[in-house]
């Protein structure tokens, strides 16, 4: 599966983006979908995760109460509801695909990778 991640800009801290990852192929429904993001210098780090009907998710303490991963399968479309950001939102942010379909935030356990989007978030 190949994975298209867009939305990323430049927003003020307390502004809000929506990140999208579109997915080739028919098959979208299968994979457990989840965000990572690369902030400057620092490592990849997980940030949500769906699982493949979009009846379970997870969060990274970080971002509870304030993003909101969802998924429209019908679409093939991932999507990262990201409100109340801060400057230390501030990353390059990765979609990534795995099978099978339970959601999980840990990082090695993804098949799929799309290229990054970068997220500014200005003080």
């Amino acid at each position: 599966v190949q994975l298209q991640a867009s939305g990323g800009g430049l927003v003020q801290a307390g502004g809000s983006l929506r990140l999208s990852c579109a997915t080739s192929g028919r098959t979208f429904s299968r994979y457990a979908m989840g965000w990572f993001r690369q902030a400057p210098g620092k490592g990849r780090e997980s940030v949500s995760a769906v699982n493949w009907s979009g009846s379970t998710t997870s969060y990274a303490d970080s971002v509870k109460g304030r993003f909101t991963i969802s998924r429209d399968n019908a679409k093939n479309t991932l999507y990262l509801q990201m409100n109340s950001l801060k400057p230390e939102d501030t990353a390059v942010y990765y979609c990534a695909a795995r099978v099978p379909g339970s959601a999980t935030l840990y990082e090695y356990e993804y098949d799929y990778w799309g290229q990054g989007t970068l997220v500014t978030v200005s003080s």
